[in-house]
């Protein structure tokens, strides 16, 4: 039989351009991503989820613990206890690759197709929404001292200038979408750790206290309650991520489940501890009641608008994260409009909220009660996930998720996974009781004199109702025999 051989001169036609690359607007939204557009690899996440997390919000929440009475090393001890929970969001990642889908379309397998539309709209949309608010106003009032540098007068008509402008940065970052992300994310991550580490020198070099010790030290009851509310503020940062496979749904199939969980956990862990560390050193000599104008005494002139743009760059960072997987929330909760449209009006909200928090009223303490009050709620969401993957083995029919219809696997009960709901209604009223927050505090809590055990209580029983019921709530056959 005679060979064909292949003219060279024939011009092959160029295979189809990659769907999701930087620079380009994605595509895709909650659909399911066909192995044929798959790539990257696991370490890519590393700095998916360090830029965010070189954060000067770190810093505020590190000097917070000092100021609830505890000492340096027992807050250093709560900053590492509290970021183990990375660890969990390391794990939900998993499920991105396994289903080609992001958590907002994972979570059905949990809590059915209309159980998870409210449990979305809840943990996923509104407490993304508050955090865009939160961030977008941290990093104005840090571009504001920068205009005051510049000898301009920030009044309203700039001030709202400068609030568009950093929400229209970080929206479209969000709107581009995954690829940009991850192309964006690794010279961030360079760019804020060299100023923060240019801030850490200062601050080692006189303006730490290496013994400090509260005036009047924490015994008792009163230490314990320090403690674990310490704790609490510190995991409530990886409690709210439980979208991670949002970032790692483009991987491969056949990536290593190990590798995502563990690049995906680092990334975040190490810069969480390290500048949140800086931030607890930082008020053992300094009022961290003002972050931002007593980080900006200590700092020599030339590296005053360095640390403000820091601030300005990790916000939009943060929040780019956040509205990306606001855009997916909205999406998963039923609204059928693109994802690059459901990015912009979650962003014109964030928006909104933005300028009435710093412009008429200070709302953001509003909406920090909120998110103490949401702990109760998406610790016990984190918990039922990681059960999930775990009694599953990461097996997920991608396809089957997105199927919203009657006919789907992940229907259940009337659209409801009678056991997600009741261990996530168990879960959150456990760790209700036992909240110890400033607008709340839970019968339990008072009965321990303050001690906030939400936490541990909310988590461990859902994970354990979810357990208990999840062979009873009649699991989708394609995933159980998988």
């Amino acid at each position: 039989m005679e060979s064909t051989i292949p003219d060279p001169r024939t011009e092959l036609p160029a295979p189809p351009p990659p769907a999701d690359r930087a620079g380009r607007i994605e595509a895709h939204g909650i659909d399911h991503i066909p192995d044929a557009e798959r790539h990257g690899r696991a370490r890519d996440l590393f700095a998916v989820w360090a830029a965010p997390n070189v954060s000067y919000l770190n810093l505020v929440v590190g000097g917070t613990l000092i100021l609830l009475g505890l000492d340096l090393w027992q807050s250093l001890a709560v900053i590492v206890a509290g970021n183990l929970l990375w660890a969990l969001v390391g794990l939900l990642a998993v499920s991105g690759p396994a289903a080609g889908a992001p958590s907002e379309v994972v979570m059905r397998a949990m809590f059915g197709v209309r159980g998870n539309r409210v449990n979305i709209a809840v943990t996923g949309w509104l407490v993304s929404v508050c955090y865009l608010a939160l961030n977008w106003a941290a990093a104005s009032l840090a571009a504001f001292a920068l205009a005051e540098r510049a000898g301009l007068t920030p009044g309203t008509p700039l001030k709202v200038l400068i609030i568009v402008l950093i929400a229209a940065a970080t929206l479209a970052i969000s709107v581009y979408g995954h690829a940009t992300i991850v192309r964006l994310y690794g010279p961030f991550t360079l760019a804020l750790t060299a100023v923060f580490l240019l801030l850490t020198g200062y601050l080692l070099a006189g303006h730490t206290d290496w013994h400090y010790r509260p005036a009047e030290p924490l015994h008792g009851t009163a230490l314990l309650a320090a403690l674990a509310g310490g704790t609490a503020l510190i995991a409530s940062a990886p409690l709210s991520y439980s979208t991670s496979a949002d970032f790692s749904r483009y991987l491969p199939r056949t990536t290593s489940p190990r590798a995502v969980a563990g690049w995906t956990a680092l990334g975040a862990f190490v810069p969480s501890v390290l500048f949140t560390a800086l931030g607890t050193l930082a008020a053992t000599t300094l009022d961290m009641t003002d972050p931002q104008s007593a980080l900006s005494a200590v700092l020599p002139g030339w590296v005053r608008p360095l640390f403000l743009l820091s601030v300005v760059l990790s916000a939009v960072a943060n929040n780019a994260m956040t509205a990306y997987s606001s855009g997916l929330a909205l999406q998963a909760v039923g609204l059928r409009i693109r994802r690059s449209r459901s990015v912009a009006l979650d962003g014109a909200l964030g928006i909104a909220l933005t300028l009435y928090a710093l412009l008429v009223s200070n709302f953001l303490d509003t909406v920090n009660s909120v998110l103490e009050l949401m702990v109760a709620l998406t610790g016990p969401v984190m918990a039922v996930y990681a059960t999930d993957i775990l009694l599953r083995r990461n097996r997920y029919d991608g396809p089957a998720l997105t199927d919203e219809t009657p006919a789907s696997p992940h229907w259940y009960w009337h659209g409801v996974n009678r056991a997600g709901a009741l261990a996530l209604l168990l879960g959150t009223t456990a760790g209700t009781l036992c909240l110890a927050t400033e607008p709340f505090t839970g019968p339990l809590a008072a009965a321990l004199d303050g001690v906030d055990l939400s936490l541990p209580a909310g988590m461990l029983t859902a994970a354990a109702t979810y357990w208990l019921l999840r062979h009873r709530s009649h699991p989708p056959t394609r995933e159980r025999d998988a």
